[in-house]
């Protein structure tokens, strides 16, 4: 969109975006999802009333848009009424919706190794090795610079992830040994792994659909995502005795409530809980009482 096409209240919300630092993926949703909500209106969106409020939300419920959709969207409207037309009156008619916390899909170690195998070639077998060895997202994935790779100190540096934090993540001597086979084959300057352009990193719808390429090819019957690695990596861990407070930092969530979240699936853990049951004297039934209930129910049973 040229600078001419932008309007002014546009240029004000991308302004008072800019000013606060916001990421400029999500400048561009908060745009775009004021521009439905203009769209809705068939006109400009600070003429908005209350019942126009209300009306957008009724109206995105009844198209079938998602828990995350209108969590964006609301988030959009807020800041818009707030900052950028200092009606924060308005953004008190949104409603919150409150997103359901499902357990998460994992894969089995040898279906993670199954999926590796089956990446259509080595560039992507090392980024996806890169998802599930030391747990990133997909976008943390595509941002990697090759100096982002310490070696010496065996940690894979993520700058600005999620929340616009820094932290390192772990780096395994396998997953060292593939990126340096990686490098030996590519060469990429800057950016770990390079896009069509290597002057940009690849993107994550790239390596969305080259994942999803992966799991038809190994055969996989699960929705396999970039972000099945990273829960896999976690849950994996998890099943290792990994101390949950260890994954959280690795995994780099705020809230250890998150990360509990794979305690969930973590089915290796679960068994190896001992029932209190177990804990009781045991309740087998000794020989001569089994024949007793045996006769008794026998006794018991209705005529045919």
């Amino acid at each position: 969109m040229t600078e001419q096409a932008i309007s002014p209240l546009r240029r004000r919300m991308i302004e008072d975006m800019t000013i606060r630092k916001f990421a400029q993926k999500t400048q561009h949703d908060y745009v775009r999802q004021v521009k439905d909500f203009a769209g809705y209106l068939k006109r400009s969106p600070d003429t908005a009333t209350p019942e126009d409020v209300r009306g957008f939300q009724l109206h995105l419920t009844a198209s079938g848009a998602g828990v995350s959709t209108i969590s964006t969207t609301i988030s959009a409207l807020r800041f818009f009424f707030k900052v950028t037309l200092d009606r924060p009156d308005l953004g008190k008619h949104l409603s919150t919706i409150h997103r359901p916390r499902k357990a998460p899909l994992v894969l089995s170690p040898d279906e993670v190794a199954r999926f590796l195998e089956a990446a259509p070639g080595i560039k992507y077998k090392a980024a996806f090795s890169v998802a599930y060895g030391a747990g990133l997202r997909v976008s943390e994935v595509a941002s990697l610079k090759i100096s982002d790779i310490d070696s010496k100190r065996m940690v894979l540096r993520i700058e600005q992830g999620k929340g616009r934090k820094d932290r390192y993540a772990m780096l395994s001597p396998t997953l060292l040994e593939l990126l340096r086979d990686w490098y030996r084959i590519a060469r990429p300057q800057g950016w770990l792994f390079p896009g069509h352009n290597p002057i940009n990193p690849i993107t994550t719808r790239q390596l969305t659909r080259a994942c999803h390429a992966a799991a038809e090819m190994a055969d996989l019957k699960k929705r396999v995502t970039p972000h099945t690695l990273r829960h896999s990596f976690a849950t994996h861990l998890l099943e290792q005795n990994i101390d949950i407070r260890v994954i959280q930092v690795l995994l780099g969530h705020s809230k250890l409530e998150t990360t509990a979240l794979y305690t969930r699936v973590a089915t290796n853990t679960i068994r190896e809980v001992m029932s209190p049951l177990d804990r009781l004297t045991p309740l087998r039934l000794k020989k001569d009482q089994i024949n007793n209930e045996t006769k008794q129910e026998t006794k018991a049973e209705p005529p045919t």
